[in-house]
């Protein structure tokens, strides 16, 4: 399969006439809890032509394509990313930490991610994983049953918010640091759940453990409380305007011929 991601992330550059910067795998395989029928999430951060960001032409800040055969595929315009990132929005504060990378320039990832933790806020980005985490438990129907695939939608963003709680950081990506917030018992049921999860379709529905139910509960309410005690934060965005203009720079063709 990753034979097959690189020949499309190059059929791309070619058919949309970009530069792909960064892509990476963005959903349960990055988070390391696939299922076997698992999409293959690749996400890729993409830059226009120099001319094209100079252009008062508008241009698409996303690339999206249909699902085919188990490949999940699209991405976003630099700038669009580099927006996002200073409104502290998570998507690519966790790209840009997948432990599964297809293509990346020369230093891109290491330079962006340093500039992360300039715009992380505690407050949205525990906002954020709690939305998730409560859209997925109201998919559990009367029974207490859920699907396997939702309830580690549930596990992953709970924990992720329970990280900035008490990190005051922006979270990792990968479920295991993060079930170091977890109690010991908890943690060998979650493990379980994932070794369980690896051999079972992603609609294989299950009843959680009752401890495991209240910890959600409980870890919920106190991650709500907290963030609803923090104030909104104000960026100041010249360190990711300084990137924007030294990638563009990068593909100026003036530049590059002298």
């Amino acid at each position: 399969m990753r034979t097959t991601i690189l020949d499309q992330l190059k059929a791309i550059e070619q058919e949309k006439g970009v530069d792909i910067l960064f892509a990476c795998e963005s959903g349960s395989r990055g988070w390391e809890f696939p299922s076997p029928d698992s999409d293959y999430d690749v996400r890729f951060i993409y830059r226009r032509t120099y001319e094209q960001y100079l252009s008062i032409t508008g241009h698409e800040d996303l690339l999206r394509f249909p699902i085919d055969n188990e490949l999940d595929l699209n991405g976003w315009d630099l700038r669009k990313v580099l927006q996002l990132i200073s409104r502290s929005n998570t998507t690519p504060f966790e790209w840009l930490q997948s432990p599964i990378v297809y293509r990346e320039a020369p230093g891109f990832r290491d330079e962006l991610w340093s500039l992360c933790p300039l715009y992380f806020s505690r407050r949205s980005n525990i906002y954020h994983y709690l939305g998730i985490t409560k859209g997925a438990l109201d998919t559990m129907d009367s029974t207490g049953a859920i699907k396997v695939k939702k309830l580690f939608y549930v596990l992953r963003p709970l924990l992720a918010a329970r990280w900035n709680m008490e990190k005051n950081s922006i979270a990792p990506m990968s479920i295991q640091p993060l079930m170091n917030l977890m109690p010991e018992t908890l943690q060998l049921k979650v493990t379980a759940l994932i070794a369980l999860k690896a051999t079972m379709p992603e609609g294989y529905s299950i009843a959680p453990d009752e401890h495991l139910m209240d910890w959600i509960s409980q870890t919920f309410e106190q991650c709500s409380q907290f963030g609803s005690t923090l104030p909104r934060d104000q960026f100041d965005t010249g360190p990711l305007d300084n990137f924007f203009i030294r990638n563009l720079n990068n593909n100026d063709p003036a530049r590059i011929k002298r």
